[in-house]
């Protein structure tokens, strides 16, 4: 643990203007999905429908395709010109290379519109073939795609002629062309739309779903200004983590959960923190701990903090005193269930002794003193040195001093009572405290040299990997509290 005399007060906080994403790997990444799932749905589902929705809404397109073989006439005119076998191939490959241009010409074209009677233009019908000589073949592919699937084979089938015929005597006026176009390939009927490709569409928009969504997530938790996991604190603080406690209901109780529910995980955290916090260096010259416990906002839990920390300590068998010293908001009384008519505020105006204020809770180690009626003048009492001897000669009669301060966006009381002590606890509670708040916090407590000692996560979200050990502290609990029973009956 981090103490007082151990901390540098000119290393530079981190940057609190966005999050830390260089780092990232897998698993961070799921944890950004799994926490901002409905940005992920969203866009997913989004990405994925738009695509849907085109793929049933295009005109379904059919495609007919026919195919022909170049081959070299010998019984042509021109044969005679030509040495040989393979000098016919030679010059076969390089006339088939212009035959996809030509077969989209006004040539070859025109013919096919006069004979299936077309109501269109030569450019409109080129638009609609594909003409291609696949590499190091004698062959060129002719494939029609138009939303009726009769008139694609029509089309290919006469391009296909077309061309043939032209190729036979349109480039030749006094004799025959050495090449010969056959068809070897007729275009067939098809049998359903080569697109809209619904299986394909929707496989693209499942992956582009999973791109776009995984997208959403990161811009949410990027432009989000509220705290939202341990990576976020760990970004802003480097405090160490103490604790995350979970968001359930037996938190919400009045009584502390070690005494509620001493079997619990939220119980087993609560004793967590309470170890954690057992090895910060005492208060100098002394042999006893002052522990500050305060948050940014407001509903942050620390008061739940407060009260839940010092029962694990009593439960320990430590001389524990719990101070409410949230003169503004006091709250500890009323959490535990305790009388609130006298406290602080009545020491330290002189209007009554620290006997009169401290009342006993739940074991005889474990004193609180509540805050009392709200003061006019709540800075001015925490200042003074009643308040500072006060909290001297507690520390010097009790294992463990906490104190209850106010939130920071609040008033400074914490960094008084920090210099006290070794630094503060801060407690943080997710979805609740602003990340650019708790920065401010952070620097404020750093200006004043005094350090976090440690932060506790409230409202965490619970771990699936620890509902196994649930589990066994439920069940040893009850097997604790039957063998109870039956002592008692004894």
């Amino acid at each position: 643990m981090s103490t007082k005399s151990g901390t540098d007060y000119n290393q530079e906080l981190p940057s609190v203007g966005s999050s830390n994403y260089s780092g990232l790997n897998v698993t961070d990444l799921f944890g950004i999905v799994s926490k901002r799932i409905l940005f992920f749905l969203t866009g997913f589902v989004l990405v994925v429908g738009l695509l849907l929705l085109y793929s049933l809404a295009a005109t379904p397109k059919y495609t007919a395709s026919s195919e022909l073989f170049a081959s070299y006439d010998d019984t042509s005119s021109s044969s005679q010109d030509i040495s040989s076998i393979n000098t016919a191939g030679s010059y076969i490959a390089t006339q088939i290379k212009s035959y996809p241009s030509l077969a989209t010409t006004q040539a070859v074209l025109e013919p096919v519109i006069k004979d299936l009677n077309l109501d269109m233009s030569v450019k409109d019908l080129g638009e609609l073939i594909t003409v291609t000589n696949p590499t190091n073949t004698m062959l060129v592919d002719i494939s029609v795609e138009t939303d009726d699937a009769a008139q694609s084979q029509k089309i290919a089938n006469g391009v296909a002629e077309s061309l043939s015929n032209t190729i036979k005597s349109s480039l030749y006026s006094s004799s025959n062309s050495p090449v010969k176009l056959a068809v070897v390939q007729k275009a067939t009927l098809p049998d359903s739309p080569s697109s809209p490709n619904i299986k394909l569409n929707l496989l693209i928009g499942i992956v582009l779903g999973i791109i776009v969504g995984i997208l959403a997530a990161l811009v949410k938790d990027m432009t989000d200004t509220r705290l939202s996991s341990v990576r976020d604190l760990q970004n802003i603080t480097n405090a160490p983590l103490l604790g995350s406690i979970p968001d359930t209901d037996v938190v919400k109780q009045a009584a502390p959960v070690v005494t509620s529910a001493p079997s619990s995980l939220v119980a087993e955290e609560y004793r967590r923190v309470r170890s954690n916090l057992s090895f910060i260096a005492p208060v100098k010259g002394l042999n006893s701990r002052l522990i500050v416990i305060t948050s940014t906002e407001p509903g942050e839990g620390k008061t739940t903090t407060s009260v839940n920390i010092a029962a694990a300590f009593a439960e320990n068998g430590s001389k524990v005193l719990l101070i409410d010293a949230d003169l503004r908001h006091p709250s500890v009384a009323t959490k535990v269930g305790l009388e609130e008519a006298v406290g602080l505020s009545h020491v330290l105006s002189g209007q009554a002794n620290v006997a009169d204020a401290v009342q006993r809770y739940w074991k005889a180690n474990f004193h609180i003193m509540p805050a009392g009626p709200k003061p006019p003048n709540a800075s001015l009492l925490l200042n003074s040195s009643t308040m500072e001897a006060m909290v001297m000669q507690a520390l010097r009669q009790y294992d463990y001093v906490i104190i209850d301060t106010t939130p920071m966006t609040i008033a400074a009381d914490a960094g008084m009572f920090g210099r006290m002590g070794n630094g503060v606890v801060m407690v943080v509670g997710r979805g609740i405290c602003d990340k650019k708040d708790l920065g401010t916090t952070l620097q404020q407590l750093h200006n004043v040299e005094v350090p976090v000692i440690g932060t506790v996560l409230n409202y965490a979200e619970q771990s699936k990997k620890h509902h196994g050990n649930y589990y066994y502290y439920d069940t040893e609990g009850k097997r604790q509290q039957r063998q109870q029973r039956r002592t008692d009956k004894r």
